[in-house]
Protein backbone atom coordinates (compact mmCIF):
# COMPACT_ATOMS: atom_id res chain seq x y z
CA UNK A 1 0.00 0.00 0.00
CA UNK A 2 1.39 3.41 -0.94
CA UNK A 3 1.75 6.27 1.51
CA UNK A 4 -0.94 8.16 -0.40
CA UNK A 5 -3.38 5.24 -0.08
CA UNK A 6 -2.63 5.06 3.63
CA UNK A 7 -3.24 8.80 4.00
CA UNK A 8 -6.52 8.54 2.11
CA UNK A 9 -7.66 5.66 4.33
CA UNK A 10 -6.83 7.70 7.43
CA UNK A 11 -8.78 10.71 6.12
CA UNK A 12 -11.82 8.54 5.34
CA UNK A 13 -11.73 6.85 8.75
CA UNK A 14 -11.31 10.19 10.51
CA UNK A 15 -14.50 11.50 8.88
CA UNK A 16 -16.29 8.23 9.62
CA UNK A 17 -15.32 8.12 13.29
CA UNK A 18 -15.63 11.87 13.86
CA UNK A 19 -18.17 13.11 11.33
CA UNK A 20 -18.44 16.82 10.76
CA UNK A 21 -21.87 18.47 10.70
CA UNK A 22 -23.67 15.38 11.93
CA UNK A 23 -26.99 16.20 13.57
CA UNK A 24 -30.26 17.91 12.82
CA UNK A 25 -31.20 21.50 12.08
CA UNK A 26 -34.06 23.50 13.50
CA UNK A 27 -36.95 24.85 11.48
CA UNK A 28 -36.40 26.49 8.12
CA UNK A 29 -34.40 23.73 6.53
CA UNK A 30 -34.99 21.59 3.48
CA UNK A 31 -34.92 17.89 4.39
CA UNK A 32 -33.95 15.20 1.91
CA UNK A 33 -34.13 11.50 2.78
CA UNK A 34 -32.36 9.08 0.46
CA UNK A 35 -31.30 5.48 0.74
CA UNK A 36 -29.21 3.03 -1.21
CA UNK A 37 -31.33 -0.12 -1.39
CA UNK A 38 -28.43 -2.25 -2.64
CA UNK A 39 -26.49 -1.92 0.62
CA UNK A 40 -28.83 -0.27 3.12
CA UNK A 41 -27.04 3.08 3.45
CA UNK A 42 -29.45 5.89 4.29
CA UNK A 43 -29.07 9.60 4.79
CA UNK A 44 -31.24 12.45 5.93
CA UNK A 45 -29.72 15.73 4.76
CA UNK A 46 -30.94 19.08 5.99
CA UNK A 47 -29.83 22.35 4.52
CA UNK A 48 -30.65 26.01 4.84
CA UNK A 49 -30.43 28.11 1.70
CA UNK A 50 -30.55 31.87 2.11
CA UNK A 51 -30.18 34.18 -0.89
CA UNK A 52 -28.78 31.27 -2.88
CA UNK A 53 -26.08 30.44 -0.32
CA UNK A 54 -25.78 27.17 1.63
CA UNK A 55 -25.87 28.77 5.09
CA UNK A 56 -26.07 25.53 7.04
CA UNK A 57 -26.08 21.81 6.31
CA UNK A 58 -26.31 18.76 8.56
CA UNK A 59 -26.86 15.05 8.08
CA UNK A 60 -27.93 11.97 9.97
CA UNK A 61 -28.04 8.41 8.78
CA UNK A 62 -26.46 5.02 8.84
CA UNK A 63 -24.11 3.38 6.44
CA UNK A 64 -20.64 2.27 5.60
CA UNK A 65 -17.49 4.31 6.15
CA UNK A 66 -17.56 5.48 2.53
CA UNK A 67 -21.10 6.90 2.62
CA UNK A 68 -20.81 8.53 6.04
CA UNK A 69 -17.36 10.01 5.43
CA UNK A 70 -18.51 11.31 2.04
CA UNK A 71 -21.45 13.04 3.75
CA UNK A 72 -19.12 14.58 6.32
CA UNK A 73 -16.73 15.82 3.65
CA UNK A 74 -19.53 17.15 1.46
CA UNK A 75 -21.07 19.20 4.27
CA UNK A 76 -17.74 20.85 5.03
CA UNK A 77 -17.03 21.54 1.37
CA UNK A 78 -20.35 23.23 0.53
CA UNK A 79 -20.96 25.23 3.70
CA UNK A 80 -21.09 28.89 2.79
CA UNK A 81 -20.95 28.24 -0.95
CA UNK A 82 -23.38 29.58 -3.50
CA UNK A 83 -25.92 26.92 -4.54
CA UNK A 84 -24.58 26.92 -8.12
CA UNK A 85 -21.06 26.28 -6.82
CA UNK A 86 -22.33 23.44 -4.60
CA UNK A 87 -24.04 21.84 -7.61
CA UNK A 88 -20.85 22.22 -9.64
CA UNK A 89 -18.95 20.43 -6.86
CA UNK A 90 -21.55 17.64 -6.93
CA UNK A 91 -21.05 17.30 -10.70
CA UNK A 92 -17.26 17.18 -10.29
CA UNK A 93 -17.63 14.59 -7.56
CA UNK A 94 -19.80 12.44 -9.84
CA UNK A 95 -17.18 12.75 -12.59
CA UNK A 96 -14.47 11.72 -10.12
CA UNK A 97 -16.53 8.65 -9.21
CA UNK A 98 -16.66 7.76 -12.92
CA UNK A 99 -12.88 7.69 -12.96
CA UNK A 100 -12.15 11.20 -14.22
CA UNK A 101 -9.16 12.76 -12.54
CA UNK A 102 -9.86 15.28 -9.83
CA UNK A 103 -8.03 18.51 -9.37
CA UNK A 104 -7.68 19.84 -5.83
CA UNK A 105 -9.18 23.11 -7.11
CA UNK A 106 -12.38 21.23 -8.05
CA UNK A 107 -13.47 21.31 -4.41
CA UNK A 108 -12.20 24.73 -3.43
CA UNK A 109 -10.07 24.83 -0.33
CA UNK A 110 -11.39 21.47 0.77
CA UNK A 111 -8.95 18.74 -0.23
CA UNK A 112 -10.20 15.81 1.88
CA UNK A 113 -12.65 14.85 -0.87
CA UNK A 114 -9.77 13.60 -3.01
CA UNK A 115 -9.42 10.76 -0.49
CA UNK A 116 -12.54 9.24 -2.03
CA UNK A 117 -11.09 9.16 -5.55
CA UNK A 118 -10.07 5.50 -5.15
CA UNK A 119 -13.73 4.50 -4.76
CA UNK A 120 -14.08 4.76 -8.55
CA UNK A 121 -12.15 1.46 -8.78
CA UNK A 122 -14.97 -0.30 -6.91
CA UNK A 123 -18.25 0.13 -8.87
CA UNK A 124 -20.35 -1.36 -6.07
CA UNK A 125 -19.17 1.39 -3.70
CA UNK A 126 -19.80 4.37 -5.99
CA UNK A 127 -23.44 4.62 -4.89
CA UNK A 128 -22.24 4.72 -1.29
CA UNK A 129 -19.96 7.66 -2.02
CA UNK A 130 -22.49 9.60 -4.09
CA UNK A 131 -25.50 9.20 -1.79
CA UNK A 132 -24.93 12.44 0.16
CA UNK A 133 -24.03 14.35 -2.99
CA UNK A 134 -27.27 13.21 -4.65
CA UNK A 135 -29.17 14.39 -1.58
CA UNK A 136 -27.40 17.75 -1.82
CA UNK A 137 -28.32 18.06 -5.48
CA UNK A 138 -31.99 17.33 -4.73
CA UNK A 139 -31.99 19.72 -1.79
CA UNK A 140 -30.52 22.59 -3.75
CA UNK A 141 -32.83 21.95 -6.69
CA UNK A 142 -35.91 21.87 -4.45
CA UNK A 143 -34.67 24.26 -1.79
CA UNK A 144 -36.32 27.55 -1.20
CA UNK A 145 -35.41 28.03 2.44
CA UNK A 146 -38.68 26.63 3.75
CA UNK A 147 -39.20 23.23 5.32
CA UNK A 148 -40.09 20.49 2.89
CA UNK A 149 -39.36 16.81 2.89
CA UNK A 150 -38.12 14.84 -0.07
CA UNK A 151 -37.95 11.09 0.29
CA UNK A 152 -36.87 8.40 -2.13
Amino acid sequence: MSQLDDLYRRVIMDHYKTPRNRGELEEGSVTINLNNPTCGDRISLQLVLEEGIVRNVRFTGEGCSISMSSASMMTEAVMGKHAAEALEMADKFSSMMKGDSADSADFGDYEDIEALSGVSKFPARIKCATLAWNALRKGVEHGSGKHEGIEE
